[in-house]
């Protein structure tokens, strides 16, 4: 039975909702920032780096859908806390990586247990709050889990420098407890309609062909061997089988038929190219503050502070844009600024100063990221019909975390990155990279030009636009 707004099941469920999304986006923000201090520690090369943020999202791209599909098959109350238990064995595993090699595996476990937790957050709490309340729900929620994406770079910047990166994983120990308690109150909710086959050969396709993919692309930056070549041709071959799954299915985990719709296609080429610019561009600026400009990693993260607070203060008012006059504007002006925003910080380098140099760039792009997210969800949910909304913002979701995925493993080998100062103090790489990004972005912008209907109010969802904990916006499907 729904529960009503500001009774205690109904508060417990949006407690349960919002802790165990905060510990996902603190993990995530708290991540990028200890970057260079893990790669200090543990001795980690560029490669290894890379498979500290790709390791967690192959497995959480490849299972997110699935683990939507399993919480409503088995038990959304039960399928959350699963996923919170997981995400804190993996952490406790992370904080105690006594090598780089610990340390990637735990962050595949991490995401198995996050494809199982952020779908589930949504769920739990739509499945608990009567729909008359709904909307009111998710908007707190989309509030409350902003403060956590704004608390933590100054948290992971704060932990790193005073204590240890260990820490930033450490963290999710006492955070997972408290989601397990305030949790115990709500009712379980199982989907009476849900298919009764769940989609386990897609899943493993998916996985494996990601898996292979990206240890290709990665190691193809020392070069092209025969087993790169091998890996990357198994990997795309075992994507390729996966849409061979999906279409002979019957209860697929990525509904093919919803790309028949050009606005759905469009909308997720937009989040393919902008999305990847995203990836590599969060990952390489934290680490270029702190190694050419010399940087704390608390003083990294307070320097991205800006585009959270941002996030915070416009999306919403750019989601009611988007209900005005469609989300063909706000999505072709909003890539632009982004990619304005990136060209400004390909120039950040030794010597410059935050107030002039780094703070105008991070201000363009964090506008033009608040103008991009929502009226991009937007476009995606307006692209359904009301029994797929759902799996429509599923599929956007776990589309943006491909991108990044991609991004983070071709990027800085294709740009030539290095982690270590240059002869100038500059981070080798960086700003052709960050050029590349931003064409991305450019190409996000020509795509929603042409594929995006113009004019056409997008009804309102329950569904939510939040910052992800890389400062990566996310769309999680209720």
């Amino acid at each position: 039975m729904s529960e009503a707004w500001g009774t205690p099941v109904a508060r417990r469920a949006l407690a349960a909702a919002v802790l165990g999304s905060g510990v996902a986006f603190l993990d995530g923000t708290i991540v990028n920032v200890a970057l260079p201090a893990i790669g200090r520690e543990l001795d980690a090369s560029l490669e290894g780096l890379q498979w500290v943020l790709d390791a967690y999202l192959v497995t959480l791209t490849a299972l997110l859908l699935l683990g939507g599909a399993l919480g409503d098959r088995f038990g959304r109350r039960r399928v959350f806390l699963l996923g919170i238990y997981l995400f804190a064995a993996a952490s406790i595993a992370c904080g105690l990586a006594p090598n780089i090699e610990a340390l990637v595996v735990a962050r595949a476990i991490q995401g198995v247990g996050g494809a199982l937790l952020v779908p589930g957050s949504l769920a739990l709490l739509s499945a608990t709050i009567r729909p008359a309340d709904r909307a009111r729900a998710v908007g707190a929620w989309a509030g409350l889990t902003g403060v956590a994406s704004a608390v933590g770079p100054l948290l992971g910047g704060w932990l790193v420098d005073a204590a240890s990166w260990r820490w930033a994983f450490l963290l999710n120990l006492p955070l997972s407890v408290g989601v397990v308690v305030v949790a115990r109150g709500i009712p379980e909710s199982i989907d009476a309609d849900a298919p009764g086959r769940i989609d386990v050969p897609g899943a493993v396709a998916a996985a494996g062909g990601l898996l292979l993919l990206t240890a290709g692309l990665i190691d193809a930056g020392g070069g092209w061997s025969a087993l790169t070549i091998v890996a990357c041709v198994a990997g795309a071959l075992l994507l390729a089988g996966f849409v061979v799954i999906e279409r002979r299915t019957s209860d697929p985990m990525l509904p093919l038929h919803l790309f028949q719709s050009a606005q759905f296609t469009g909308a997720n080429l937009v989040t393919l190219a902008v999305y990847a610019g995203l990836g590599a561009a969060f990952f390489l600026v934290v680490v270029n503050l702190q190694i050419a400009l010399g940087y704390s990693a608390l003083e990294a993260g307070v320097a991205m502070l800006p585009i959270t607070l941002l996030m915070l203060a416009l999306s919403s008012r750019a989601g009611a844009l988007a209900q005005r006059v469609g989300p063909r504007l706000p999505m072709t002006v909003g890539p632009l600024l982004v990619a304005a925003g990136l060209i400004g910080l390909a120039q950040v380098g030794p010597g410059d100063r935050y107030v002039t140099a780094v703070l105008p760039a991070v201000l363009v792009f964090g506008f033009g990221l608040a103008i991009t997210v929502a009226p991009l969800t937007a476009a995606v949910l307006g692209a359904v019909d009301e029994h797929h909304l759902g799996v429509g913002s599923g599929v956007n979701n776990a589309v943006a975390r491909l991108a990044g995925l991609l991004a983070v493993a071709v990027l800085p080998s294709l740009a030539g990155v290095e982690l270590a100062a240059g002869g100038d103090g500059a981070l080798p790489g960086y700003g052709t990279a960050l050029a590349i990004s931003a064409a991305l972005c450019v190409a996000g912008a020509v795509i929603a030009a042409v594929t995006i209907r113009r004019g056409r109010p997008i009804e309102p969802t329950v569904q939510a636009s939040v910052l992800q904990p890389c400062n990566e916006p996310a769309r999680v499907a209720a």
